[in-house]
């Protein structure tokens, strides 16, 4: 254990909001809580370990075992429920040979079960490093699977400087494409109709750039291309260069408040996508 670095993290906050954030901090960066970091907080804070620890406890986020590099939750909440998520549960309990709550031997996946996920007109809802899969079989379970481990659905995006929101539109009908009534990480989603092989339903992404999360109705194997139209008139979506990642079309929304305009990837699982304010586009 670095000794000096929890010192650090310890000593740069204060207060029991400062414990909260000592304590995130520290998890971060070992995957969990360690029993010497709780009694060094302890210890520098002035507080019993078992504050530390009752605050370490109360939080979901919080964990006493060693964590895996990606974590998939599964939601069952009684929407989930009904849907069948039990099923998806012992699914991902067959595949990943561990029960929620536990570890992947090679360090991998921690697997999860949750009491809601805030998606409920939507389960069985699965999350995969804070990628929201909707409608979840037991088919699908395989490819969230081999997404997690190749690292597809990135990092959740929570602290980086490097993301802004935005509000686009349908680039024929002009109308908004932001669903009000559905938040992605405290802004409003993106929504979009989704297409394929004769399957139509809706598609809800983060309007955070450079953040990956989306919220799907039906299960789409990754490497899918799939067509994207607006909610309102129906236009196709498709339009503008390929991908910069794999090269596949890429649907185009405008950027309300100017002439910009953003492109994303067709293909699941790509996180191909351009930001062009002024006719140049930036690839991420």
């Amino acid at each position: 254990m670095d000794t000096e670095r929890i010192l650090s993290i310890i000593r740069s906050s204060n207060g029991k909001g400062g414990i909260i954030s000592i304590l995130e901090e520290i998890q971060e960066e070992f995957t969990y809580l360690p029993e010497a970091a709780l009694r060094l907080v302890a210890k520098e804070t002035e507080r019993s370990l078992a504050d530390i620890y009752g605050v370490a406890t109360f939080y979901k986020a919080f964990s006493l075992k060693p964590r895996g590099r990606h974590c998939v939750s599964a939601c069952l909440g009684t929407a989930c429920h009904v849907r069948g998520a039990r099923t998806i549960v012992e699914e991902f309990k067959e595949q990943l040979h561990v029960s929620p709550g536990e570890t992947t031997p090679d360090k991998e996946i921690t697997f999860e079960t949750v009491n809601c996920l805030g998606a409920c007109a939507l389960g069985p809802i699965v999350v995969s490093d804070e990628h929201y899969f909707a409608n979840v079989t037991a088919r699908g379970v395989r490819d969230i699977i081999q997404g997690t481990k190749d690292g597809t659905y990135g990092s959740n995006g929570r602290g980086r400087e490097d993301l802004f929101s935005l509000e686009v539109s349908c680039p024929t009908c002009n109308r908004s494409l932001m669903d009000k009534e559905q938040y992605l990480y405290d802004h409003p989603a993106i929504l979009v109709n989704v297409s394929m092989n004769g399957k139509k339903g809706r598609l809800r992404i983060s309007s955070l750039y450079g953040h990956f999360a989306e919220i799907r109705e039906h299960d789409i194997p990754n490497d899918t291309i799939v067509n994207l139209s607006c909610p309102h008139c129906s236009a196709n979506l498709r339009s503008g260069p390929g991908c910069v990642e794999c090269g596949a079309p890429t649907a185009s929304m405008r950027v309300n408040g100017g002439d910009g305009v953003m492109r994303i990837c067709t293909r699941t699982g790509c996180s191909g996508h351009m930001l062009d304010l002024d006719g140049e586009g930036t690839g991420q």
